[in-house]
């Protein structure tokens, strides 16, 4: 149990890390300042400050996020009139504000708060805790940093480093660059996996089972698959992909035997996988050690997962159903069933599971970001930003309707996993 538990976290970790170091490269090249990347959630453990963003890792050891300059779900008041805070200058302009009362600072003076603006005018304005009678008005500096409740100190954020500072186009870079990552990472595990396997798979036949669809069509060992349904096969995975969805389906095989080219058809029988009927007609394939079908292993392994992800999306249109979905403890399962198997299959397990975090979070649902890239398409056929009221609602929406469904999969899958 302990050891499916840390594989889960370290799985978990490295694609939420991997998707929202993504985000951070980006935004830091755009100029939108990144006040904070963490790595776990809850109370926070440890924090460091280099190049104006604070590192910090959490208490709960999964996942991570990043926290924009600008972003609704980054930006909080955190300071209101009335509050007494403590205040550091710096030949008069003020350069650390304290909301904690956890750490103390040295050559701080407490100020109440009356007024203050750290977006556009940069200042605060307020009474000294000696002097109730004499309203002060201080500069804050760009680089000031905020002390908050609970210790984390990060830079302020003037609307230069905003995120909706950046042009369009960035915002949107910004926005994909998470899925993107997901996707490179999918790759590098596959490449990984095809160099450690004693060798990849081809379209020549290693096996026909006895029985199966390819052994009643005349296939046999050692022939050589070349087209299904007149598409040429230039991969085992595209061939596997290929038939699975054809269930039931009358199929012509044209295959390479001895230098000759024979076709057959065959009828692919259908067995029920994750929720659906996929075709399968019983045939394995042969493996080579060869570099360069090594390298072109992962990126046909990771096209073939966007292919099964995607057709699992259109299954779910068609026909949804929370059996359809998993949430942490559906993973948590499948780390438990894969981990037995060895570092190989784990390498997989996480390369699937992160072409499928970086698909997923595509889909034009507000609050992920294929919702944000939907936004900044609008934006741009409009040719303005959206009110800010209308951006909100809807990702507040978005928020909202993920949280709700987050819950309703997770419950389902307590019962499906510890209760049937």
């Amino acid at each position: 149990m302990m050891t499916t538990i840390i594989t889960f976290i370290i799985v978990f970790g490295i694609l939420v890390i991997v998707h929202e170091f993504g985000h951070f490269y980006f935004a830091k090249k755009a100029g939108v300042r990144v006040r904070e990347f963490a790595i776990g959630m809850g109370p926070k453990l440890f924090q460091t400050r280099r190049n104006g963003t604070t590192y910090t890792i959490r208490v709960l050891p999964v996942g991570g996020y990043v926290r924009m300059a600008g972003r609704a779900e980054a930006e909080e008041e955190t300071i209101r009139p009335g509050m007494t805070i403590v205040v550091v200058q710096q030949d008069g302009v003020v350069t650390r504000l304290n909301l904690s009362d956890q750490t103390e600072l040295v050559g701080g003076r407490a100020l109440t708060v009356n007024r203050v603006d750290l977006v556009d005018d940069m200042f605060v304005e307020g009474y000294w805790a000696d002097d109730d009678q004499t309203l002060v008005k201080l500069p804050v500096d760009h680089e000031a940093s905020v002390i908050e409740a609970d210790g984390t100190e990060v830079l302020v954020a003037p609307r230069d480093t905003h995120f909706e500072s950046a042009k369009l186009w960035q915002r949107a870079l910004i926005n994909f660059a998470g899925p993107m990552n997901n996707f490179i990472l999918t790759v590098v595990l596959f490449m990984g996996l095809a160099f450690a396997m004693p060798g990849v798979t081809t379209t020549t036949l290693q096996d026909v089972a006895q029985n199966s669809p390819a052994a009643t069509a005349g296939l046999k060992k050692g022939d050589t698959i070349e087209k299904i349904n007149g598409v040429k096969m230039s991969s085992w995975q595209k061939m596997q992909t290929t038939i699975q969805a054809l269930p039931k389906e009358q199929t012509t095989v044209t295959y390479e035997r001895n230098g000759q080219s024979k076709t057959t058809t065959l009828t692919p029988k259908a067995v029920k996988n994750g929720g659906m009927l996929v075709g399968q007609i019983g045939v394995t394939p042969t493996t080579t050690k060869a570099f360069v079908p090594r390298v072109q292993y992962a990126f046909r392994a990771t096209g073939q997962a966007m292919t099964q992800i995607f057709r699992a999306i259109q299954n779910l249109i068609q026909g949804f159903s929370l059996n359809k979905l998993g949430g942490p403890v559906a993973i948590y399962k499948n780390t438990e069933q894969v981990s037995s198997y060895g570092f190989l299959a784990i390498v997989s397990f996480t390369a699937l599971l992160s072409v499928n975090l970086g698909m997923m979070n595509l889909l034009p649902i507000p609050g992920l970001d294929g919702g944000k890239l939907l936004l900044n398409a609008v934006e741009a056929v409009v040719r303005r930003p959206l009110p800010e009221r209308v951006e909100t609602a809807v990702t507040l929406a978005g928020v909202a309707f993920l949280f709700v469904l987050m819950i309703a999969v997770t419950g389902n899958d307590i019962i499906r996993y510890f209760f049937k």
